[in-house]
Parts: C-alpha cells; sequence; structure tokens
C-alpha cells in the first residue's frame, strides 16, 4: 500500500511517515519547496515538491492508494489570520478535490481537539461534543473548525475520510517547535520562573502517529477520533519534567488574568510601534481554560495505545538536548 502525506516536515507528520513505513507502506511525502528536510533525512521516502494549492496535486497523487493529510498552518498570532484559512481551510477544500479526483481509496485527515472546544469548568469531552464556532478562541482553532467542516462536506459527497482529533503531542522531531515543545525548552533552559493555572490532555507523538494508521484500517467513514491519553495541569507537567531532569519546577503561580494583559499590549499596541510580540494574545487567552478530553472511543475501537507520558517527556527532552544548541546537555534520572 503506497501513501500519500502531507505535512511529513513537520512534528505529527514526520512521526506518521515514520510509523508508515515500520507498518511496511510505501510513502510518498508532499513538501513545500521552502520546508526544511531535517525531519525526513535518511528515510526511504519519496519527496514530490508542492503545496496544497498546486494545481499539480491529483498527478502527484497518483499511484497512491491512501491520504493522511496531516499539514496544517498553526499560529497563534493574529496577523497570521489570512494564512491560516488559506492554508487550513482552503488547502483542505484543495487537497480533498485532488484525492477524489486521483482515486485515493480512504483519507485520514489530522483535525485537532481545537476542533472541538471545551467543556464547561474543566469537565473532559468527548467526540461528540462541539463548540460553537464564535466560542472557540483565535483563529487557529476556528480554521481547524472550518477545515474539519470541509472533510464533512466531503464525506457528504461520498469520499471515505476518517477524522483524527490530536490533543497535545509530546516526543521527538519537534522541529519547530510546537508550543508544548517550548514549555518544554524554557523549562530546559531556566527561563520558565512561573506558571498559569491550565491544563491540557496529553499524549506520546508516536501513539499519535499509530492511531493514524489504526484509524486508517479500523476507524468508520466520518467518524471523529480524539487521539488523547492523559490530563494534566501544566504545573503537574512541570512537575514530571523537574522529575527528569533534576531542574527545579516553577512554584510560583500567576493569575490568568495577568499573561493576558500583558500579551494584549505586546501584541497590539507594542506591536504596532515596530517591536516584536513575544507572547501571543490568543495563547495567553488560551491559558485561561481548562482543556480536558476523553479519548476512550479512539482506546476501544482502534486500540490506541497509552503509552507512558513521562518516556514521552524523557524522550522529547532529550531530542531537544540533541538538536537545540541552547539546551544544556544535563543527565537525565530515571
Amino acid at each position: 500500500m503506497r501513501a500519500f502525506v502531507t505535512g511529513g516536515t513537520g512534528f505529527v507528520g514526520a512521526n506518521v511517515v515514520r510509523s508508515l513505513l515500520q507498518s511496511g507502506y510505501d510513502v510518498k511525502a508532499l513538501v513545500r519547496p521552502s520546508s526544511p528536510l531535517n525531519n525526513l533525512q535518511n528515510l526511504e521516502v519519496e519527496i514530490v515538491k508542492g503545496d496544497l494549492n498546486d494545481p499539480e496535486l491529483p498527478r502527484l497523487m497518483q499511484g497512491c492508494q491512501v491520504l493522511f493529510h496531516v499539514a496544517a498552518h498553526y499560529s497563534l498570532w493574529q496577523a497570521d489570520k489570512e494564512a491560516l484559512y488559506r492554508c487550513n481551510v482552503l488547502g483542505t477544500r484543495n487537497i480533498l478535490a485532488a484525492a477524489r479526483s486521483s482515486g485515493i481509496d480512504r483519507v485520514v485527515y489530522t483535525s485537532s481537539v481545537a476542533a472541538i472546544g471545551v467543556g464547561k469548568d474543566g469537565i473532559p469531552v468527548d467526540e461528540t461534543y462541539q463548540s460553537p464556532p464564535e466560542k472557540l478562541i483565535g483563529d487557529y482553532k476556528k480554521s481547524k473548525y472550518y477545515a474539519e467542516r470541509e472533510a464533512r462536506a466531503a464525506i457528504e459527497l461520498g469520499q471515505d475520510i476518517v477524522i483524527v482529533n490530536p490533543s497535545t503531542p509530546i516526543g521527538p522531531w519537534d522541529i519547530k517547535p510546537t508550543p508544548t515543545g517550548e514549555i518544554i525548552v524554557r523549562f530546559l533552559t531556566h527561563k520558565m520562573p512561573a506558571y498559569v493555572n491550565t491544563g491540557l490532555n496529553f499524549i506520546d507523538v508516536r501513539d499519535v502517529a499509530r492511531g493514524h494508521i489504526l484509524a486508517l484500517e479500523k476507524g468508520k467513514t466520518g467518524d471523529r477520533y480524539i487521539l488523547g491519553n492523559q490530563n494534566l495541569t501544566l504545573k503537574s507537567l512541570l512537575d514530571r519534567l523537574s522529575q527528569i531532569t533534576g531542574i527545579p519546577a516553577p512554584e510560583t503561580r500567576v493569575p490568568a488574568w495577568l499573561p493576558v494583559a500583558v500579551a494584549w499590549v505586546d501584541e497590539t499596541l507594542l506591536a504596532r510601534l515596530g517591536k516584536t510580540p513575544s507572547v501571543p494574545f490568543d495563547g495567553a487567552r488560551m491559558s485561561s481554560q481548562l482543556m480536558y478530553y476523553d479519548a476512550s472511543k479512539a482506546v476501544r475501537e482502534l486500540d490506541l495505545p497509552q503509552s507512558d507520558i513521562n518516556i514521552a517527556l524523557q524522550d522529547a527532552v532529550a531530542w531537544f538536548q540533541a538538536n537545540f544548541v541552547d539546551v544544556p546537555k544535563i543527565h537525565l534520572g530515571d
């Protein structure tokens, strides 16, 4: 079986590519001409250059039976609004249309729990929950919601698509890094003196990758599957990092309104004066929520693995140490 993969140079995509190769699939990866290929080096992958709006997509997909549409533009900066909708919404529409015209048999579309929204007072929600789009914080979440709508419209046309909604992955190959990876890097470089009372659902990125293949092989057409594992507060995550690295975890908790206020000034006012903002306003607003999810459907129907989050953290730390020059080399505890 030959799989066409978008977003293979990114964090989740690079792990999906590795999982596909380990499972015996041939892989053709769509890569933008400007994308670095570090995450695909030394892999038996056919690389084709193009983007989600390339009119040549149907031709590039020839010879593939399945599509993993993992690519997305991730940004919490308000200045990136246009790029978010162009890539995430229009790009999804285009790649799914190309898959139809090229005869792709089945698609796994990588959405996000961001498209689902959050429950009241931190109550974990499952695939049946949906926040109204106007309640989703920021254009990234809204763009993923409308991108999922594109997938559902394609399903209505008869296309065989399974939707997966990863929560917050942790592990190796977080090259950008993601916001969670950035938290780990800041912790390792002693740049996190305080924390906010937020919470996330975490999962080993390799379980997310495996979940994509399980969705292809076992998922029901039109269904969404949350690929998640453990709900943890940010403080609990930092405490685990402390146990792994020996670096003291921050003990000072700042009120939720403080980073929101700082980010608003940073991105709204100071950016107009030519200063590069350091904290996205939408990211600060999100940190005031407990973003908890229930992944039991994927565990039950797909046999989604639930690997130890501590191992994912330890492997993420080791990867950042090996690949980020600013991260000090420290002995990792057991």
